[in-house]
């Protein structure tokens, strides 16, 4: 049975219905911007219309309940969705006014600019030391002041140099898992991508790494443009400037975090935010 058939009324009418958008949301200018972006594995359809303007320099929070779209629509955005057979998109997303579905995208160029943090720290099996710099390795830089001054920048950025300066030939599997991803946080950031891209987490960490990351985002707030995937509402409402709420694989609402939180348009924004379903 296809998935729209499995819908109610209410359900068509929501996901057919216009986006509901509080404005001003910011003007520092957009990172990406998403345009009528659709995606189907196969013949099952993930992502309906989406639009979405994400500001640049800012933190951007995707919410909503599980299955919604909030991760496919993130990996989208560096196209690690690429790799899962029967893909099929349509609509755009452009970054520099260039569609990064185009076919003369570079699409190894593409992710150097897009940073990926992970739902569970994935460190390599090498040391503090090399797992920073692997992405330098991988574009054949070799130059021994170069990956030295990368290294303290990155866990510097990453609020890990101070625990990690005195054991950076120690193998990074022996950081406990806050450092650990901080760590894969370095070694995004290491490339000096523009943006920043998030599924969750904070999922695997204890409260205090999650304090951690949380305040690492803060931190990096304007050097980078930071996409986050979470299930914490209260997450979302202490790290992101703008949150937009996904509900059966579309945005349907989007705006200023504190706006979304206490005055959205949509009652299933509402009853969401609320902790009424999810």
């Amino acid at each position: 049975m296809a998935e729209t058939e499995t819908l109610d009324h209410n359900d068509r009418d929501e996901r057919n219905a216009p986006t509901s958008y509080h404005f001003k949301v910011g003007d520092q200018g957009v990172a990406l911007d998403i345009q009528d972006f659709n995606l189907w594995y196969g013949e099952t359809q993930a992502l309906f219309d989406n639009s979405l303007e994400i500001q640049k320099g800012m933190v951007t929070a995707l919410i909503g309940p599980s299955g919604c779209g909030k991760s496919t629509l993130l990996r989208s955005l560096n196209r690690m969705n690429d790799l899962v057979d029967g893909l099929r998109i349509a609509g755009r997303i452009e970054v520099d006014d260039f569609d990064i579905y185009g076919r003369s995208v570079d699409v190894i160029a593409l992710r150097k600019r897009m940073g990926m943090v992970f739902q569970k720290p994935n460190p390599f099996a090498m040391s503090i030391y090399d797992n920073v710099i692997y992405p330098l390795r991988v574009d054949g830089v070799t130059k021994k002041s170069i990956l030295d001054e990368t290294v303290e920048r990155a866990l510097r950025s990453a609020a890990l140099w101070e625990e990690a300066k005195d054991r950076l030939k120690e193998s990074a599997l022996g950081m406990s898992g806050g450092q650990q991803q901080r760590l894969c946080i370095a070694r995004a950031v290491a490339s000096d991508p523009e943006v920043l891209l998030m599924d969750e987490p904070c999922s695997a960490l204890d409260p205090i790494a999650t304090a951690k990351i949380e305040n690492l985002m803060a931190d990096l707030r304007g050097q980078y443009t930071i996409v986050i995937v979470t299930h914490s509402m209260s997450q979302a409402a202490r790290v992101s400037d703008n949150t937009a709420f996904m509900y059966l694989g579309r945005i349907i609402e989007y705006g200023a975090t504190e706006t979304v939180f206490t005055n959205p348009k949509l009652a299933r924004t509402n009853d969401y935010v609320t902790g009424r379903f999810g």
